[in-house]
C-alpha cells in the first residue's frame, strides 16, 4: 500500500500525517523517525481490534459530544 505522507517540523519534533488514513498521526525527532512511527501507524490502524482479549475491567466506552 502507497500513501502520500505529509512532514512539517514543528520545534525539535517532525509532525507526520497522511489523509489516506484518517487518524493516522505520529511525530519523530527526525524525518526518519517520524515517517517509521507513521508506517506504524497507519499498520497499527489497518489491523482489527479483537474485544475479547481485552480485560473487561480496564474497558470504557462512551458516548460523547464534540
Amino acid at each position: 500500500m502507497k500513501i502520500m505522507a505529509k512532514f512539517v517540523k514543528d520545534g525539535k519534533w517532525w509532525v507526520a500525517w497522511t489523509d489516506d488514513v484518517p487518524g493516522a498521526l505520529t511525530q519523530g525527532e527526525t524525518l526518519e523517525e517520524a515517517r517509521e512511527n507513521l508506517i506504524d501507524a497507519v499498520r497499527m490502524m489497518q489491523e482489527p481490534i479483537d474485544y475479547d482479549s481485552l480485560p473487561i475491567s480496564d474497558l470504557v466506552m462512551q458516548e460523547i459530544e464534540v
